[in-house]
């Protein structure tokens, strides 16, 4: 039993609700830094506010995978129901979210709003693992792909368009402008009627049809079927290992106290080394005591097997998206202080350059639009982890670029940067993908899907603890240097994609 070869429309059809949740992300990538400090954020409290988006996204990816690769509802299907879920949600999130009154509840929002997000979004990577063979699997990212750098270039445009048709882009102090909450009006309900879309005209395989598929599949993932003497040994060690990491945290959490270092490094110690060493401590009690069925464990110990070619990805992925990151919190600051030398966020030319930074995140989205079937054809020629590796330099060369730019033209701010983090944009949403699907089983798709997100969201939370540090300590508050960090970071990330141990079925007469 093989799955079928899908026709042209049918993955279109299938990837068309990540056009609605790109707007989604893109809207929260361009504007949550401008509302933040327009409610009184100092520029080097933003990662700090930030934080919550990928720390929502690494709780709640590999919990909707987990779960979503054991649901099945016979309308809706094995993946669908939460992506109808999530999108109620999101689109809910968009309409509150720019009505913020004050500081604290914008950062909720955003936390509400990732976790929307991510509940929708999670399953579309699994999904196209699920539906297509092996050798499309590169097409159907690369339409994903396709669809987000569409649905990002819109949303990104949508305060910028407004303005010309009217509507305020300015309003007094700590009051969001009309051009950018109508925007977050307009993704929300563009959000909901995408999903809706890929849940109406999409179908997928029963649990019967995706065990069949799996059984002829041979993957490096090592088997639940294991003895009691194992579990018990596994325990023990992830006892030994949590309770040093745990120690680890703790004290470095008393050394950020003690030597009075930026607050935002407690992330960091507190909330991602001292909570790691609390799930080892766990898992080990549970499987010693012989809780070895309980969900948590199988999520930890598959965390603990995942295959080799994703082990070799997640640097690849910590690197790149370490510098993704960056971009989307410090550009708007970097393009107002150091090309527009104003940091008055009421003034005309502070909100003249927010616009441009909305205008440049729109182009990489549609040059990432553009090449995103590009990339497959590369592939084909060369090799997956060598595109990939072009592409990423690309993207970090054009980010480096802005450091240089002092004359505010439109093509010099908005277009020349923006080329080539459009073209790594474009690889990193597909390429990692499709070398990462093929070597999961079917049946965990989804939860490896959603374990491959903290090699995005690990990333975010260092950039997050560690960036408002180097930026106030070394680099007198001056953002644009955090993009410099991030250019250097994304073109490392190139060169450790070609130690991937991919080995890709690219061709196909489909």
């Amino acid at each position: 039993m093989k799955k079928r070869t899908l026709g042209f429309w049918e993955i279109w059809n299938m990837s068309f609700g990540f056009l609605g949740i790109q707007m989604g992300f893109a809207l929260q990538n361009a504007n949550v830094s401008r509302i933040f400090q327009t409610l009184g954020a100092e520029i080097e409290d933003i990662p700090i506010l930030w934080v919550a988006a990928p720390l929502t996204g690494l709780i709640v990816q590999p919990i909707v995978g987990y779960f979503s690769d054991r649901t099945w509802h016979p309308k809706l299907g094995r993946r669908r129901p939460y992506f109808l879920v999530g999108a109620i949600l999101a689109s809910l999130a968009l309409f509150i979210m720019p009505n913020s009154p004050m500081l604290w509840m914008a950062a909720g929002m955003l936390w509400i709003m990732d976790a929307s997000i991510n509940v929708s979004m999670e399953p579309f990577r699994a999904f196209v693992g699920d539906n297509l063979p092996e050798h499309q699997r590169t097409k159907g990212f690369a339409m994903q792909s396709f669809f987000i750098g569409i649905g990002a270039y819109v949303a990104s445009k949508l305060p910028l368009l407004l303005t010309y048709m009217g509507v305020a882009n300015t309003a007094p102090e700590g009051i969001i402008p009309d051009s950018v909450k109508y925007s977050f009006y307009i993704g929300g309900g563009a959000f909901f009627l995408a999903v809706l879309w890929t849940v109406i005209k999409s179908r997928e395989y029963t649990p019967e049809e995706i065990k069949a598929f799996e059984n002829q599949e041979t993957h490096s993932v090592e088997t639940e079927n294991k003895p009691e003497s194992w579990y018990q040994t596994n325990g023990s060690l992830h006892l030994k290992r949590g309770i040093i990491v745990l120690i680890v945290g703790l004290l470095s959490t008393y050394a950020v106290y003690y030597f009075e270092l930026k607050k935002d490094l407690f992330v960091l110690t507190l909330g991602l080394i001292s909570l790691s060493g609390l799930i080892l401590i766990v898992s080990g009690l549970l499987q010693k005591g012989k809780n070895y069925q309980h969900g948590f464990v199988t999520i930890v110990n598959d965390f603990q097997f995942m295959p080799k070619v994703m082990k070799q990805l997640a640097w690849v992925q910590f690197f790149s998206w370490f510098s993704l990151f960056s971009m989307w919190i410090y550009t708007t600051g970097a393009v107002t202080e150091h090309i527009y030398k104003t940091k008055d966020t009421t003034s005309e030319a502070y909100n003249i350059g927010a616009n441009q930074v909305g205008e440049m995140f729109a182009n990489y989205n549609i040059i990432a639009a553009a090449v995103a079937f590009l990339l497959p054809l590369l592939a084909k020629k060369t090799s997956r982890k060598f595109t990939h590796f072009l592409a990423l330099v690309a993207g970090g060369l054009g980010l480096m670029s802005l450091y240089f730019i002092t004359n505010p033209t439109r093509f010099a701010i908005e277009w020349l940067p923006m080329i080539g983090v459009g073209i790594a944009w474009a690889s990193i949403l597909s390429v990692p993908y499709a070398m990462l699907s093929g070597s999961l089983p079917a049946s965990k798709m989804g939860y490896y899907m959603g374990v491959f997100n903290f090699f995005i969201v690990i990333p975010q939370l260092v950039a997050a603890s560690i960036l408002g540090f180097l930026v106030s300590t070394f680099f007198n508050n001056q953002p644009i240097y955090a993009l410099l960090v991030g250019g250097v970071s994304m073109i490392l990330a190139g060169i450790l994609s070609l130690t991937v141990n991919d080995k890709a079925i690219i061709q196909s007469n489909d």
